[in-house]
């Protein structure tokens, strides 16, 4: 049975390199084989399976130097029945492509947001005159540097023989040991795993409204790995508050808290329980 499973491209993305990583797994572990659907953005990736194009996407949601990738949980309140089945981290590495040989003759560096800001310091030492122009991934802009000796992007070093584009440096990420936690969607949820994320909106803006949520979990001794907040974009002051839990739907004391916590949420979503695969 082949699975289609979403992504960022187009080819050579971290994403892809994600998406692959799950797809070996899933041929080791389930004698499943996987087709890949690579998208121009990370909304597009998690609409395809909302509307059904494929089974699976993959989607970064959080790295170690620049922290959450808001676009995933932003759309991931917004469309419906998205759930969280699985989680993979993947060690990330920058380098610098271009067709020109000369670092001081690079006027312009594309590169998705996340790997501009992963290689600021890098930047504002070796080229600090240069544009920087932030696109849709970190392959985007490949194709095009052919034509233009005076342009180069951050990107995987993996992409330079997958688009025949030099490395004119290697290693240039601001930080060792910089890593990406993914999550991998499907439509249908799972119950079981060691993490389960969700996010509520709070009824008003008053004292204490967020920490009577907070304690539902604190009284039970669930342990919180993670909070954020991200605006409703409704009104200024109003948030979404999107927590990692330790725990899982088939543990009493998560399911007694949950239903204690939709007592003061306006709006509660379970993005499901799931496992951080260890791949090798």
């Amino acid at each position: 049975m082949k699975v289609s499973i979403a992504h960022l491209g187009p080819i050579g993305t971290n994403s892809e390199t994600a998406a692959i990583a799950y797809a070996n797994w899933l041929a080791q572990n389930r004698q499943q084989e996987a087709t890949f659907f690579p998208c121009s953005s990370i909304a597009m990736t998690l609409d395809a399976l909302a509307q059904n194009k494929v089974d699976l996407a993959v989607v970064p949601v959080e790295n170690s130097i620049e922290g959450t990738v808001t676009i995933t949980l932003d759309r991931l309140w917004q469309l419906e029945k998205l759930k969280i089945i699985q989680a993979l981290v993947l060690p990330i590495s920058h380098a610098l492509l271009s067709c020109n040989s000369a670092l001081e003759e690079i006027t312009t560096v594309y590169s998705h947001p996340q790997a501009l800001a992963q290689c600021q310091n890098w930047l504002e030492k070796f080229l600090p005159s240069v544009k920087l122009v932030a696109i849709n991934s970190t392959t985007e802009a490949l194709p095009y540097l052919k034509d233009d000796l005076k342009a180069a992007a951050i990107s995987s070093p993996k992409a330079s023989p997958l688009y025949q584009i030099p490395i004119l440096c290697n290693d240039i990420g601001d930080y060792t040991d910089n890593c990406t936690r993914f999550w991998i969607l499907s439509s249908t949820a799972s119950n079981s795993g060691s993490y389960l994320s969700l996010a509520f909106s709070l009824p008003q803006n008053a004292p204490g409204a967020l920490v009577k949520p907070l304690q539902v979990f604190a009284r039970r001794g669930i342990n919180m790995s993670k909070i954020e907040s991200r605006p409703t974009k409704r009104l200024l002051g109003e948030y979404i508050f999107f927590i990692d839990l330790e725990g899982n739907l088939q543990h009493s004391s998560v399911t007694a808290a949950l239903t204690e916590l939709s007592q003061y949420t306006e709006q509660l979503k379970i993005f499901g329980s799931y496992e951080l695969l260890k791949l090798n």
